[in-house]
């Protein structure tokens, strides 16, 4: 079978997913579209998570069809055509037989006949699933054919009158992690920490920022990552302090200050790593000073999270540390609440501590249910990092404060007993980080 041997895991999401929208409705995800880089070059293609999840298919032009309890199947492929000399350019299509044969689709029919064919899956739905937005082409087929249905209803009495979007369902269910998704994401940590191990070992002053990602992205690569699972942070001195810094073309200086936030995809499954350290050398007595504040700050966070506790609350454990912290280095003034409560800190710590985490970096699930922040339950999969961050051009820090950049961040998951760093090998406490930045 396909999917790697997991076909009964992408079973077994379908049989949830088809339960959760009910007999009558009607869910229609289509696969990513193809994204031109430049001329007739594309990107690299990355199948849409929710798309992958319910299938385990990763091949463009695809559209997936679900619906409980319907005559002509609950599971649908649509899928492009075996065409051998397309795929003598492009590769092995699965193609219609290989849909039902190796993905489980109770039927599959060639791309070409999906509006065809989703007619008589439409015809009698009351209601449709559909997720708007993410691509445009579709959107269109499916709003011309919900117009159609609308104009007929009159006259049939029957057809789906309104659009539900199933990322609600989806999106609740990937939340929570299956024992078959840790163990890729804790393969994901480990083929980090040993990108981010050899960074600290090979940044040396006189290097460019590129080499640094460069080293990062071979040991993504060499040990069976599809790649980065977003763009690599690679930044010396005051870049760090800019937070999305992806340029990385900055020639580095021995001592100077080397954050990195870099994580790999593995199987679809997204690591999130940061580390701060000093470029060949140890610590000066600065730099130990803000770097020991912001590793107080993430262990107090870790320390918290447990199932029962609030999303919020290791954000808030880690801010009240960077905000004493900020307060005893002078860039704030005021109490710890009132620096809390009027938001100064926020020019030097301007982000949450968390998000989720899973088959996509920034992971999907609600952060608030109403109006109160999210009770974490074992499964959950979220970042912890704090950080600090001082402009080379503010001028209302201390001069020896300005450039400074540190963020250190690591993956958590909830579980029954408290939680697991599932990075925890990637090297972070002063010592360890001077025994491979100092040799």
């Amino acid at each position: 079978m396909a999917l790697n041997g997991n076909a009964e895991i992408f079973r077994k999401r379908r049989e949830k997913f088809l339960r959760a929208i009910g007999e009558g409705a009607v869910a229609i995800i289509p696969s990513a579209p193809v994204a031109v880089r430049s001329n007739d070059v594309d990107y690299i293609y990355r199948q849409d998570s929710d798309f992958y999840y319910l299938t385990g298919f990763v091949e463009p032009e695809s559209v997936a069809v679900f619906a409980p309890g319907h005559p002509d199947g609950e599971f649908a492929l649509f899928v492009p055509p075996r065409d051998k000399e397309r795929e003598t350019w492009t590769g092995r299509r699965a193609g219609v037989e290989g849909a039902m044969m190796e993905y489980g689709a109770d039927k599959a029919y060639v791309i070409d006949e999906f509006e065809r064919v989703i007619a008589r899956y439409l015809d009698k739905a009351e209601r449709l699933h559909y997720p708007l937005g993410h691509n445009e082409k579709m959107n269109e087929r499916v709003l011309r054919m919900m117009k159609h249905a609308q104009a007929m209803r009159p006259r049939t009495g029957a057809g789906a009158s309104a659009i539900f979007d199933p990322r609600e369902i989806l999106h609740e269910a990937r939340l929570y992690k299956e024992t078959f998704e840790l163990d890729l994401m804790r393969k994901a940590a480990a083929i980090s920490a040993q990108a981010h191990q050899r960074a600290m070992r090979e940044a040396r002053g006189g290097m460019m920022e590129w080499e640094v990602e460069a080293i990062i992205d071979f040991t993504f690569r060499k040990n069976g990552a599809a790649g980065p699972s977003y763009p690599s942070i690679v930044a010396s001195a005051g870049n760090a302090a800019v937070l999305h810094y992806i340029t990385n073309d900055r020639q580095m200086n021995t001592g100077e200050f080397l954050l990195i936030d870099a994580g790999c995809e593995y199987q679809f499954y997204a690591s999130d790593v940061t580390r701060t350290f000093p470029i060949g050398a140890k610590f000066s007595a600065l730099q130990k000073s803000f770097y020991e504040l912001v590793l107080a700050a993430q262990m107090a966070a870790i320390e918290v999270i447990k199932p029962g506790v609030r999303f919020d609350d290791p954000h808030d454990a880690a801010l009240r540390i960077l905000v004493d912290g900020m307060r005893e280095f002078g860039l704030v003034k005021g109490s710890t609440d009132e620096v809390i409560a009027n938001g100064s800190y926020r020019r030097y710590y301007m982000h949450r501590t968390s998000h989720w985490l899973g088959m996509d970096v920034h992971d999907v699930g609600l952060y608030r249910q109403g109006a109160q922040s999210r009770v974490l339950e074992p499964g959950m999969m979220l970042t912890v990092e704090p950080g600090i961050y001082i402009a080379p051009d503010d001028d209302d820090a201390p001069e020896q404060y300005r450039g400074i950049g540190i963020r250190i961040e690591d993956d958590v998951l909830v579980t029954a007993e408290g939680h697991e760093v599932i990075t925890h090998t990637t090297p972070k406490k002063v010592s360890e980080v001077e025994a491979l930045t100092a040799a």
